[in-house]
């Protein structure tokens, strides 16, 4: 289970984000960062491949590395101070609808839905919008889909094809060029307690309808 010792752990890499102090610190992150994460995806995912049973059981499969990639980028900084996993039928790096989550040193990240959204499949999800919108805009203004996450989030353009127009009317979520919702709440009072994995299985759960009309798109 993750423990206090989790949160001291990015504390403290986020003060010596360098290899000579993650290296000196390698079994603490192994033994309390690392290995209690990967219980937790593995018994998230005896859930999620109950749902979508072409989702890898591997929770190796679903981590992502704490390296970060540092060709591009201004910080140089070698590691991230959060763990990640992407959970979907095509892995965690998967354009496919999936499931997100996310902890850092003090707090709980959880998503889903599509991310990475390439031109033909956003076609695709425009014109499912255009045909069923009723049935996305009742997922979104569900009320404990509100509660939980807000509003629908993601970039959205500025323009339409004159063919979507008309169904924007019905709805402007059909601007979107992403369609995921995400929360976030303190990991301090799940310290310790199976009750992590269901409040991010709650969230997971209202994600899933969302999920479940995204695969549908894709399939238009």
């Amino acid at each position: 289970m993750i423990s206090k010792e989790y949160s001291i752990f990015f504390m403290e890499l986020a003060q010596n984000n360098h290899k000579e102090w993650f290296h000196a610190n390698k079994k603490r992150y192994e033994n309390n960062v690392k290995t209690p994460f990967l219980d937790l995806l593995e018994s998230l995912l005896g859930r999620l491949t109950e749902w979508d049973a072409r989702m890898l059981p591997d929770p190796k499969k679903a981590l992502f590395r704490i390296n970060r990639d540092i060709r591009f980028s201004k910080d140089k900084s070698p590691y991230h101070t959060i763990m990640k996993a992407g959970f979907s039928a095509g892995g965690r790096k998967s354009e496919l609808p999936g499931y997100y989550l996310g902890i850092d040193a003090e707090n709980i990240h959880v998503g889903g839905g599509l991310f990475m959204v390439r031109p033909p499949e956003l076609k695709k999800v425009r014109q499912y919008i255009a045909s069923k919108p009723k049935a996305l805009i009742d997922i979104v203004e569900a009320q404990p889909f509100k509660s939980a996450f807000g509003k629908l989030r993601g970039e959205k353009a500025k323009r339409l094809d004159k063919e979507l127009l008309s169904a924007s009317e019905k709805t402007a979520l059909i601007y979107h060029k992403q369609f995921y919702a995400f929360a976030e709440f303190p990991l301090e009072p799940f310290y310790e307690s199976d009750l992590l994995k269901e409040e991010v299985l709650q969230h997971f759960e209202l994600i899933r309808p969302l999920n479940a009309y995204l695969t549908k798109a894709l399939q238009y």
